[in-house]
């Protein structure tokens, strides 16, 4: 484990879970968050309140039944506060945000890369899917896909291929879908958990996950893992893109500092603390390769074992 995931946090971060603990004051603490957060997505070309007022005049009623799976049961890890959300993602808020809120969270990777760090970011994980996988993916599921950004970018780097998006959130499904539809774009959305698709197995060559393991309690995270092993086709590859608990900068963050970071992501702490390698091989991965791309990210991928 590193030392941006100590069990046992100093003085500062006890002080501030304790200030975090009590809710009135934790409200107002994620409200002045949230309005710095807006104020500097603006200031550097992001029109975050005109874009999510443009999607909340949107009636949303039809992309929801179109996506939504109203039988599905949601795992608990998920019913809970996520990025300052308190429904998290099951809510229109969190679900018209994840775009600006991408392109302002990243525009602080890479100095001076403003509101093209989302597109940096991204492009960092395709060059290395390229490098790494020799023939193009024909069938590509994309687990957790939110809004469909990660999905429509695999589909401009893979235009030949199929693309799947499954997500938890019919929300984020309902945005998907409405955003497809103004592309064009030709994508089968899924409303499942990402740990029990029902998906039919040995049909994809290449599942990717990006952003999304650090959301995630370790069980379902391995769960998901082999989930993913279930539906890859001999030789298919899994692609995971996320945070890098090697990375300097978590290594470095001062402990208090990572307290309010965890206070918008509950499972930081096992995702830190997972060992990746370990958990792919055990569900029938080869070992994987784990490359940075990022000051902050990095690119796991496996291949399927024979």
């Amino acid at each position: 484990m590193n030392a941006a995931v100590k069990n046992s946090p100093g003085l500062a971060s006890q002080l501030v879970n304790g200030i975090l603990a009590i809710k009135p004051i934790a409200d107002i603490a994620k409200h002045q968050a949230r309005q710095m957060m807006i104020k500097r997505a603006e200031k550097i070309g992001v029109a975050w309140r005109q874009e999510v007022e443009t999607l909340k005049q949107h009636n949303w009623e039809g992309e929801l039944a179109e996506v939504e799976n109203p039988q599905l049961n949601y795992p608990d890890y998920y019913l809970t506060s996520f990025h300052a959300y308190e429904k998290g993602n099951m809510s229109w808020d969190a679900a018209w945000e994840v775009e600006v809120a991408a392109r302002a969270v990243h525009a602080k990777i890479w100095q001076g890369a403003g509101a093209k760090g989302d597109a940096k970011l991204r492009y960092s994980y395709h060059h290395i899917l390229k490098e790494q996988l020799k023939t193009p993916p024909q069938d590509i599921l994309d687990l957790g896909c939110s809004v469909g950004m990660s999905t429509f970018a695999l589909q401009a780097l893979y235009p030949e291929a199929k693309l799947t998006g499954v997500d938890l959130s019919p929300y984020f499904l309902a945005v998907a879908h409405y955003q497809a539809q103004k592309r064009e774009a030709n994508i089968n959305w899924v409303h499942a958990a990402a740990e029990t698709t029902g998906l039919q197995s040995s049909s994809f060559d290449l599942v990717s996950i990006f952003l999304v393991c650090h959301e995630l309690p370790q069980i379902p995270t391995k769960q998901i893992f082999a989930e993913a092993r279930r539906l890859l086709r001999p030789g298919g590859h899994l692609a995971i893109m996320d945070m890098n608990p090697k990375a300097e900068a978590f290594l470095k963050m001062p402990p208090y500092i990572l307290t309010l970071l965890k206070s918008t992501e509950p499972y930081l702490d096992e995702y830190f603390s997972l060992d990746i390698q370990q958990a792919l091989v055990e569900v029938g991965f080869h070992t994987p390769t784990i490359t940075p791309n990022s000051p902050r990210h990095r690119t796991v991928i496996a291949q399927v074992s024979d």
